[in-house]
């Protein structure tokens, strides 16, 4: 089994989530039936990376039951190490996600509020013996936005990776609803948490939030000067990973992808989507492919095609996550991507 014993693992810290959905056009107040599976943002990046054979460590506290027996599953078959996850008393955070079907939108419903890994306190988690030779620690704002426990348990994290020597991902994640729940200061917290990172996943407006100052995302030059702000603002910071999403219609979108370093940088061209299958966990699918070639220490032109084939890929798989070979990812080569090898 892929885990921490193999030098340079990748490790993923957050939730788990069980998401649970009426059929397609089938609003939930009058449903009579609901499909489970398995997410959570970090966990989708987990399972995406460990079926690209990157070896993966879940760090996290689920429900000692059923429902938290399921989350663990789910990691277990794509091969996540599961060892540094507390079993605790105490209930699993879930969502409902109502599809979107025809000219209706999604809409997602929280019922996380007391789950046992937003309770949980940072002394319970091993964050020492999880970032032992880690090569990453993956994680995102969601955590801290589940309020001032989320709060110290993100501040745990990027803490454990500094003295560890641990470089830090940290996608932006950004979640009004979470954050407006409780009396937060998102750009304060998320400020001090990018502080400690290496790479964001994170657009201009994530940008604007973080220095307080309005980036356009008008166009690669727009794009660019937000991103030179971040560098000049966040000294850890060597790389910065987003998408430029167009909406056609529920079922037809346009996605690009870009990567900024401090010394170079590349954007795709946009590529049509239809139709859609799944549009939650698409942006993990792109983290992950993005985390996927930074590991291999490749370019911003590779990170950037290749976190697009994994987001685009998902877009055709039902549920959170996606999970795909190293063959079948650079094999997969749509228009304006090119990451055939």
């Amino acid at each position: 089994m892929k885990g921490p014993s193999e030098p340079g693992h990748v490790v993923c810290f957050g939730e788990l989530l069980l998401r649970l959905s009426p059929d397609s056009g089938t609003p939930l107040d009058r449903s009579d039936r609901l499909d489970l599976a398995v997410g959570g943002a970090e966990a989708n990046v987990a399972i995406a990376l460990s079926s690209l054979g990157l070896p993966v460590a879940m760090l996290s506290a689920v429900a000692d039951s059923p429902t938290g027996r399921r989350a663990l599953a789910a990691l277990g078959e794509a091969g996540v190490d599961r060892q540094f996850i507390r079993r605790k008393a105490g209930r699993m955070g879930l969502y409902f996600f109502e599809p979107p079907s025809g000219p209706i939108g999604g809409r997602v419903t929280y019922d996380r509020a007391g789950s046992v890994f937003a309770l949980s306190d940072p002394a319970e988690l091993d964050f020492g013996a999880a970032l032992k030779g880690a090569g990453l620690l993956h994680l995102s704002g969601i955590t801290p936005a589940l309020g001032p426990a989320g709060v110290e348990l993100a501040r745990a994290a990027v803490n454990a990776a500094a003295e560890a020597g641990v470089p830090v991902c940290f996608d932006g994640n950004y979640r009004a609803s979470l954050w407006e729940a409780w009396d937060s200061d998102p750009r304060s917290v998320l400020t001090e948490l990018v502080e400690q990172a290496t790479v964001l996943i994170g657009n201009h407006r994530d940008i604007s939030l973080l220095l307080g100052t309005s980036f356009s995302g008008d166009g690669p030059d727009r794009r660019r000067e937000a991103s030179e702000a971040a560098f000049a603002r966040f000294p850890k910071l060597t790389t910065i990973a987003s998408t430029a999403r167009h909406v056609e219609s529920a079922t037809t979108h346009g996605l690009a992808a870009r990567v900024d370093q401090r010394e170079s940088h590349w954007q795709t061209d946009e590529v049509r989507i239809a139709p859609i299958v799944d549009r939650i966990g698409t942006g993990d699918a792109f983290a992950a492919g993005v985390l996927l070639r930074w590991m291999e220490g490749a370019s911003a032109q590779d990170m950037a095609k290749t976190g697009l084939s994994l987001a685009i890929m998902k877009h055709g798989v039902p549920g959170d996550t996606i999970a795909v070979t190293r063959t079948e990812l650079d094999a997969f080569a749509p228009a304006g991507v090119d990451v055939r090898r």
